[in-house]
């Protein structure tokens, strides 16, 4: 079974076992990838899909303003008409309304899963500045050690702040950039040494270490974690 389509629970025959089917099949191959420490982005996927099931049953505009690059105008447009056609319709709303609040309490649990081994994982880390810390700290590098202490993966990252519903979000852009093999050459000091001499565009970068001794998938899990951790911790250390 392959990912959910953003308006599942209202495609094609409205039936409660069929679209039990279709979730606890989504669902099981969420389950597999969190059994392998694979959280990313499976994690994010269904907690939009619960998102987009709250907003439907309270009849909020269906993210538009939460999600505008997931949820098409199209599919708006489309969940739009079939809740002014189900309001119409007492046993179909009847059906759809145990549809979500099924899938509701099954994501919830399984986002909790997730979220477990989010903060697991969060709770892992360790960052800190590498020398000094300079006034500016937007833009610069960190360098991510996991618990196979054999690789010093170094990637660029770019902080991102973006206004939705009066707040202020903090985003980040990072690149992967290479990897130094440990040596007594190659310490997280010695690195920053040959970034700022081989990287001429920052002269005076910052430079973070986020380090853990856990062994994890980095793409999936390791790295989506470090950036959002390394965020708070720019945001709560900012000058």
């Amino acid at each position: 079974m392959g990912a959910l389509s953003e308006t599942w629970f209202a495609d094609g025959y409205i039936d409660f076992e069929l679209k039990k089917y279709t979730l606890l099949s989504y669902l099981q191959e969420i389950h597999r990838h969190f059994n392998q420490n694979k959280l990313y982005p499976q994690l994010a996927d269904i907690i939009f899909h619960y998102n987009n099931l709250v907003a439907f049953r309270e009849n909020k505009q269906f993210l538009q303003q939460h999600f505008p690059k997931r949820l098409t105008a199209v599919n708006m447009e489309k969940l739009q008409l079939l809740y002014e056609q189900l309001v119409a319709d007492d046993e179909l709303m009847e059906e759809l309304e145990s549809i979500i609040a099924y899938a509701l309490q099954q994501m919830n649990s399984t986002i909790k899963d997730g979220t477990e081994i989010y903060e697991f994982v969060e709770d892992k880390l360790n960052i800190s500045p590498v020398g000094l810390v300079p006034l500016d700290t937007a833009e610069g590098y960190f360098l991510l050690c996991d618990g196979r202490y054999s690789d010093t993966l170094v990637y660029t990252y770019r902080l991102t702040i973006f206004e939705r519903h009066d707040e202020k979000f903090r985003g980040i852009h990072t690149e992967y950039l290479e990897a130094y093999t440990k040596s007594l050459a190659n310490t997280c000091e010695g690195i920053k040494t040959q970034l700022i001499r081989k990287h001429t565009g920052l002269f005076n970068p910052a430079v973070y270490r986020v380090e853990t001794s856990l062994v994890l998938p980095v793409d999936e899990t390791l790295l989506p974690i470090a950036k959002r951790s390394l965020v708070k911790y720019i945001a709560l250390n900012a000058a």
